[in-house]
């Protein structure tokens, strides 16, 4: 497919104001002003009509597919709060590809996101990045695991405190999350000495820390629920101890500390930014705080947190960042780019770049303006809207 005649925004260069993209097969080809487009082109051809040309967006934090919409305790998948380590529990064996709000984000523009547990455990889950169209999860999965989901704050002490149980406070959590990454250090060690001498007994197995091996191993990232300020700060001190690879998510407050995750190389996943501030540790929600990361350098991506916003409404989340302050192209660059980098899945998708996959839209206007309608949609070179 050959896409003429919009504004091209790359997201890893400068916005072409009339340029083109060439798609072959699943792959983006080539990416160009329009006096340089081919002359001769063997396939369709998409006049996008002085539309804009972008890369599928990505919500960097979900829970799409594990929570079943409209549906009861039977398709709700997300937080197995029976304890409050399980490291073990893979996104990709919970994730019901069918549910119809894949279809909904697919007609959005959301090409791309990172789905999984949710935040009622201090060690919730693996979370993994996946494509929003196919029948099978294997067969969309763009990395799994993606990262690990640790929380912080209300979430776990709030569940642990209706069974009177550990955690129900900041401490436990904190406690809890230090002692098992303790643990899979010792139980990696054991593993390196077992291999390097027959005399020495190789540990008996254990899923939790065999999946904790590549977070101590600064392989996989934490991706860290975490609203409060002092929480935001709790999280980069665990993570130091353990040198670990630290993303937080949401972050509520990290408008407050900007300075803090600067210093730290910390990126930050904001939202929800639309609802209510329901619970105390919401108090300082406010829509200013991407520009405010933004302005100081952190990289900042925005998520909806499907389904507390849902997932269609992720375009509408970056444009009420540009209403708190946000440049335009930084909010659609917390929509595409970043959450892929963020991510580690950039090589791949996030940008108008030739060699990866072809997640392109098309809309009628920018598409951060809130009057802009999303026209075509493809993912991997297959057209899947207009």
């Amino acid at each position: 497919m050959l896409i003429i005649n919009g504004t091209v925004h790359t997201m890893d260069g400068l916005t072409i104001p009339n340029g083109y993209v060439a798609v072959s097969g699943d792959k983006i080809a080539k990416v160009g002003p329009m006096e340089e487009c081919p002359d001769h082109w063997e396939g369709e051809t998409l006049d996008a009509r002085q539309g804009h040309i972008l890369p599928g967006f990505i919500d960097a934090h979900c829970h799409l597919g594990m929570f079943g919409d409209a549906l009861g305790f039977e398709a709700d998948d997300g937080n197995e709060a029976t304890d409050p380590c399980t490291p073990h529990l893979r996104a990709i064996d919970a994730v019901n590809p069918l549910d119809r709000c894949f279809e909904e984000a697919r007609q959005a523009g959301v090409t791309t996101v990172l789905t999984g547990p949710g935040s009622a455990n201090p060690i919730s889950g693996q979370f993994a990045a996946i494509k929003t169209t196919g029948k099978w999860v294997d067969a969309m999965v763009v990395q799994a695991p993606a990262a690990m989901k640790l929380a912080l704050g209300e979430n776990p002490k709030c569940v642990y405190n209706e069974r009177h149980e550990t955690p129900v406070t900041r401490m436990a959590t904190a406690a809890i999350i230090r002692e098992n990454l303790a643990k899979a250090l010792e139980y990696g060690e054991k593993l390196e000495r077992a291999a390097e001498d027959e005399e020495e007994d190789k540990p008996d197995y254990d899923a939790k820390l065999e999946a904790l091996l590549p977070v101590v191993r600064g392989e996989l990232p934490v991706h860290i629920h975490a609203h409060r300020a002092d929480d935001i700060a709790t999280a980069i001190r665990i993570s130091k101890e353990f040198g670990l690879k630290c993303v937080i998510v949401h972050g509520t407050e990290a408008h407050l500390i900007p300075e803090l995750l600067v210093q730290e190389g910390v990126p930050v996943i904001t939202g929800p930014c639309l609802g209510d501030r329901s619970k105390p540790e919401l108090a300082n929600m406010t829509i200013e705080s991407p520009a405010v990361l933004a302005l100081h350098g952190v990289k900042t991506a925005i998520c909806t947190d499907h389904p507390e916003v849902p997932v269609q409404h992720l375009a509408l989340c970056a444009a009420m960042a540009v209403k708190g302050g946000m440049n335009p192209e930084a909010a659609l660059a917390a929509i595409t780019i970043n959450p892929a980098q963020i991510a580690g899945i950039d090589n791949r998708v996030g940008s108008l770049t030739p060699g990866k996959d072809a997640d392109i839209v098309i809309t009628s206007g920018h598409p951060i303006n809130l009057f802009s309608r999303v026209q075509t949609v493809l993912i991997g070179g297959q057209r899947i809207k207009g």
